[in-house]
């Protein structure tokens, strides 16, 4: 990870520049690679929404290309893989980064950001915050087409604005909270009213944060169900062909994309490879040629990125701050009890998790914002040390003495079912849980049963989870602490039962905040409470990598490698 993890919130400059930056060397990554144009923006204006934001033409955009991209070669069929195989592919409900990864192809965002988190043009070609922060009009680009042929036009946005936002996408329903009018003057017009300034929304206009779905497949009809959820029809550069369950899922190129000339792919097909040593196998023998957030165990990587064909990066990640976490249903009579909570994490030894179970790839968590997101982060928290003793005296403390068989209690613990890591993390937690007498079973279960234990029904007492910061922490942090946050069947939010009116107090002034350093010190105080009364046991933040086909251009010029669409992305033959 780079410098650039810092969010545009760093800024303090009014000025409003188009600039063209070099790529960051990134470990692997080709020297030659540049960035395409990007807008450089103001921290005031992304953290605080004071100033008018105006984005460049995309066509200029187009025009201008690196000179690397001029050469950029047509044609070619890129093979990757997903994993684990996504529950849905409705990622308007259902954010999991698996849905998200393959989607992000099909459907544009309103805006994309760049690897130093600026934001860029995708279906707006501008917008325009009032002065009084209570006003947002998004100029749409023209000449977009559905992929059914239909055209895009403001309908579609007021639609998902009026809609899906506040009903069904988790980040939108609480980015805009407060939202009371939504206005589409023309066709390629729309005008959003707020009732409270809301700053935030100039870095969550993406294809998932605030997604747009066309109204002519949606309106009138069962959303959650509608068959158009798993046959998905978008603006991307892609457009989906079939998804065969546990086998692959495929698309093709969009002939009628917006920018012209783009995607250079003519096809994408994500191969589902439950088994990381197949994945594994799989890159190293061409059968695929890209795997994203960490496709492969760390002794692989080290070995892969030994290969004369292979790339192993870390670059691309700058906006996918990610940190993983243990989640206490606090409704639960035993992890009710604070001191429980505390016992559990002085209990892990998380120095040696990541670096037996994580391979170094991870570093430990002060708290619930990850170190990389250097703006909003604070050291300054209550802490947790290894501390075996600690753990045992709080839990005697707490009413829960050994037992004469040597147990204190039992605790069931299902880990996020993404792969081996994510169990052997289960393992560790378990056998370090049990050495303080606590009796861990450690339960494995697909996807879909585990979110819906999670999630829907509250079923569990003790999960291992992760999330992202994004660029923002009411983005991504948000969601886990707000108690106005809970929405029983909505994955990834606040699953633990956690409601604190000081929590709250911080989350919603920062919410609509609009000096920048008030609003930092806001989610600084809050950090202190969330590590104080451990709705989330934070363990470690995640230091992401991916794996690809060193003929592959252009993968890392992004803020987030899972939500590329890959329009820019083109395979060399030599």
């Amino acid at each position: 990870m780079t410098d650039h993890d810092t969010p545009a919130a760093a800024s303090a400059s009014s000025s409003i520049t188009l600039a063209s930056q070099a790529d960051p060397a990134a470990p692997g990554a080709p020297a030659n690679l540049r960035r395409r144009g990007v807008l450089g923006a103001t921290g005031a204006l992304l953290a605080g929404g004071l100033l008018p934001l105006w984005l460049p033409d995309a066509l200029a955009l187009d025009k201008a290309l690196p000179d690397t991209e001029q050469g950029a070669q047509r044609g070619g069929a890129l093979d990757a893989v997903v994993h684990p195989e996504p529950p849905t592919l409705a990622f308007f409900i259902n954010t999991a980064t698996p849905g998200r990864t393959v989607v992000s192809k099909i459907f544009d965002g309103l805006l994309d950001y760049g690897p130093d988190l600026k934001p860029r043009p995708q279906l707006a070609e501008s917008v325009e915050v009032s002065p009084d922060g209570l006003s947002v009009r998004l100029r749409l680009r023209r000449n977009v087409s559905w992929h059914d042929g239909k055209p895009f036009t403001a309908a579609d946005v007021k639609y998902s604005a009026e809609e899906i936002w506040p009903k069904y996408a988790p980040t939108a329903r609480r980015v805009f909270q407060h939202l009371r009018k939504v206005e589409a003057p023309d066709s390629h017009t729309v005008v959003l009213t707020l009732a409270k300034p809301t700053p935030v929304i100039l870095n969550a206009l993406d294809v998932v944060a605030a997604p747009v779905l066309p109204k002519h497949l949606y309106a009138g009809t069962d959303v959650p169900n509608n068959p158009y959820n798993n046959k998905p029809v978008g603006t991307g550069p892609f457009v989906f062909r079939e998804w065969v369950r546990g086998q692959h899922i495929a698309l093709e190129r969009f002939d009628k994309y917006w920018a012209p000339g783009l995607p250079y792919l003519d096809r994408i097909t994500f191969k589902i490879i439950p088994d990381v040593a197949g994945r594994a196998a799989a890159l190293e023998t061409g059968a695929v040629q890209y795997g994203e957030r960490n496709p492969v165990t760390f002794a692989d990587a080290d070995r892969l990125a030994r290969s004369p064909k292979l790339v192993v990066s870390t670059g691309g990640y700058n906006g996918f701050a990610g940190w993983l976490w243990l989640i206490p249903n606090l409704r639960d009579p035993i992890l009710g009890n604070l001191k429980v909570r505390q016992a559990l994490l002085h209990a892990i030894d998380r120095d040696a998790l990541t670096r037996t179970v994580w391979g170094g790839y991870a570093a430990p968590a002060t708290g619930p914002v990850s170190s990389l997101l250097k703006t909003f982060y604070t050291k300054d928290t209550q802490q947790y040390p290894y501390d075996k003793k600690k753990a045992e005296a709080l839990l005697d403390e707490a009413g829960f003495p050994r037992k004469p068989d040597g147990w204190r209690f039992k605790l069931n613990h299902d880990y996020i079912p993404f792969g081996d890591d994510y169990r052997r993390t289960g393992e560790f937690v378990r056998q370090s849980l049990r050495a303080i007498g606590i009796d861990v079973t450690l339960r494995g279960q697909d996807l879909a049963a585990w979110t819906k234990n999670v999630f829907s029904d509250y079923n569990f007492q003790l999960v291992s989870s992760w999330g992202i910061n994004w660029q923002d922490p009411q983005i991504g942090v948000e969601q886990h602490y707000w108690s106005k946050a809970e929405a029983k069947g909505t994955p990834w939010q606040n699953a633990s039962g956690y409601a604190s009116a000081e929590a709250d107090r911080l989350l919603e002034a920062a919410q609509v905040e609009r000096d920048p350093a008030r609003r930092v010190e806001l989610y600084r105080q809050f950090q202190g409470v969330a590590q104080r009364d451990l709705a989330l046991l934070n363990l470690f933040e995640f230091r992401w990598f991916g794996v690809w086909d060193k003929r592959l251009r252009n993968v890392t010029d992004t803020f987030d490698h899972s939500q590329n669409n890959f329009a820019r992305v083109w395979l060399a033959t030599k």
